[in-house]
């Protein structure tokens, strides 16, 4: 059996002998097997420099369950609560959808003003 493919690494048109080829030389192949491993340990290093840079957006059970457990809570801890960002409930709170104690410089929500 031979089906006309495109190879993944020079996308050049190839002949194959079996269906499961992606490559048309064992080069070829070698060069896209060290693309794959390379572009792999970027996606990986990304995704570290991503949680150095914002290790609040990833946030872990217990502290959610510790926001739970409390009856006032900040604008930040409220917006996790809902699933929103803190700037989309500082809007509402501003347009009178969601009432807030202003203490200081800080809005202050009880949780049971966030129930809709």
């Amino acid at each position: 059996m031979r089906i006309l493919k495109i190879c993944d690494y020079c996308k050049k048109d190839f002949i194959a002998k079996k269906t499961s080829s992606k490559t048309c030389s064992d080069d070829c192949a070698k060069r896209l097997y060290k693309l794959n491993l390379r572009n792999k340990k970027i996606h990986h290093e990304e995704l570290k420099t991503e949680f150095k840079r914002k290790p609040e957006a990833f946030i872990k059970e217990d502290q959610i369950k510790a926001i739970q457990a409390k009856e006032n809570l900040t604008l930040k801890e409220a917006a996790v609560l809902l699933n929103i960002s803190p700037l989309t409930l500082r809007r509402w709170i501003l347009g009178g959808k969601v009432r807030s104690n202003k203490i200081g410089k800080k809005h202050m929500i009880l949780k049971v003003d966030l129930s809709f």
